[in-house]
């Protein structure tokens, strides 16, 4: 490696040809690239390609950042059937990376578009388009269970996307009904937004039939948030996730603008949690936003009287707290979740928000809802999921495991609830300190 660096980067030193005097002419050096050496790990689900497959990108930019990212769209069956057939023809650019020979007729994507059958179309609310449905902010609505999914990583900090797709498919199997990607749970704020939007493409190609796939693309910056956006409804999204600017906060009129600045790309959820962005979003704000089409509804992290003052306004509302999203959907009229906990327990949270009012039940999850929340989110999820054993204990600082008392803790959580009702298929184990990584570069 250090020596492509070393050859790319150099000065000319050139004779003069009529005299003896030397004259050094600098040259611009050419860029160090190396191929593939940041990217995330191959995952199993796009691993074998089918030849026939196109992939719809309206940017050029995306479609030659998906290319070099070497995934390509596939149906649903080719991914969760082992249907998958060869890989396209490819090219060596000039950089040494490999590009995808699309054809020149693919049609540009309708945003929030899901994949139908490997290689066929599909006519569904949005009409015939490159086999994309349209997904109109009414089909999320109707989610009301929501998964702020983990990302997980290999030791040396790039994404483990065989483990990530193994916890997506779980998610699946327990009947979530949507996924955020790259949320605060998803460590969104640890990733390059090469890596976010990737891991976005990621989910939509192999899942996007199965479950919704709600890409968090709000940033403090408005640029950021609309180019963010941009890329991640043209790599097949279905809805946004948007939070307001946080840290540089800005005044009441700058917060109406900033959303109306990304409403009009597509579906949209607009997240509340002043406790992490350090100002409300006050509900007069959120009824001059509603009068977008494209505005879903909202995570709502303030409380159940905020909720209910929503909700008998016609607004859908999504509880963004684990600990009241029980009486939140039940007796407040919330629609549902956005859950860290149904990481864990998916089909005890999917029993939850769709069972009925079931006080024990909730009463049943609230030592484990304190134990992940005791610290900030994520640091309990990323711990229990390792001593579960479907992640490898890797951190990306800042984040730390907890303490061994605190782990000791979730085992006997774990052994209250029944192990069964928890994902993966090992024992929970606590864990030494020295099994877990701390990446800090990757």
């Amino acid at each position: 490696m250090s020596s492509s660096i070393t050859n790319c980067c150099h000065f000319y030193v050139e004779r003069a040809r009529t005299t003896n005097r030397r004259t050094a002419t600098w040259k611009s050096p050419r860029a160090a690239v190396i191929p593939c050496f940041h990217l995330p790990m191959r995952s199993n689900e796009v691993k074998n390609r089918n030849s026939s497959m196109i992939l719809p990108i309206e940017s050029e930019k995306v479609c030659q950042m998906i290319d070099y990212f070497d995934l390509h769209r596939e149906g649903k069956r080719a991914c969760q059937a082992g249907d998958y057939g060869g890989a396209p023809p490819r090219s060596r650019d000039r950089h040494g990376g490999f590009h995808a020979l699309t054809s020149k007729a693919a049609q540009p994507p309708i945003w929030g578009g899901a994949q139908s059958g490997r290689g066929g179309s599909h006519t569904g609310r949005g009409g015939f388009h490159s086999g994309r449905v349209k997904t109109f902010a009414e089909d999320i609505k109707k989610l009301r269970l929501i998964t702020a999914i983990k990302t997980p990583y290999l030791p040396d900090g790039r994404f483990d996307l065989e483990a990530y797709d193994a916890l997506v498919n779980l998610q699946i199997e327990n009947g979530v009904e949507g996924v955020i990607v790259g949320g605060t749970t998803g460590e969104g704020q640890l990733m390059s937004w090469d890596e976010h939007i990737m891991l976005i493409g990621h989910t939509i190609n192999c899942f996007g039939g199965s479950i919704k796939v709600i890409g968090n693309t709000g940033s403090n910056s408005t640029r950021e948030a609309i180019h963010a956006t941009e890329q991640g409804f043209a790599v097949g999204m279905h809805a946004a996730l948007h939070i307001n600017p946080y840290y540089g906060k800005t005044s009441i009129e700058g917060l109406i603008s900033h959303f109306d600045s990304v409403l009009p790309m597509g579906p949209t959820i607009i997240y509340n949690v002043p406790s992490r962005t350090g100002q409300d979003i006050p509900p007069h704000v959120i009824q001059t936003l509603a009068k977008s089409p494209n505005l879903a509804g909202v995570k709502e992290c303030v409380g159940n009287d905020r909720v209910e003052q929503y909700t008998s306004n016609g607004l859908v509302v999504w509880s963004g707290n684990d600990d009241e999203c029980h009486d939140s959907r039940w007796h407040h009229g919330a629609t549902g979740v956005i859950s860290v906990t149904s990481n864990l327990v998916p089909g005890l949270m999917r029993e939850l928000m769709f069972g009925g009012n079931n006080p024990v039940l909730n009463s049943k999850l609230m030592p484990l809802v304190e134990w992940l929340f005791h610290e900030p989110n994520p640091i309990a999820l990323n711990t229990a999921l390792a001593q579960l054993g479907v992640v490898r204990p890797v951190f990306r600082l800042p984040y730390v495991p907890l303490t061994k008392a605190k782990r000791e803790e979730f085992v006997k959580i774990v052994e209250k609830i029944g192990r069964e009702n928890f994902i993966g298929e090992r024992d929970v184990q606590v864990l030494d300190d020295n099994d877990f990584f701390l990446v800090g570069r990757y």
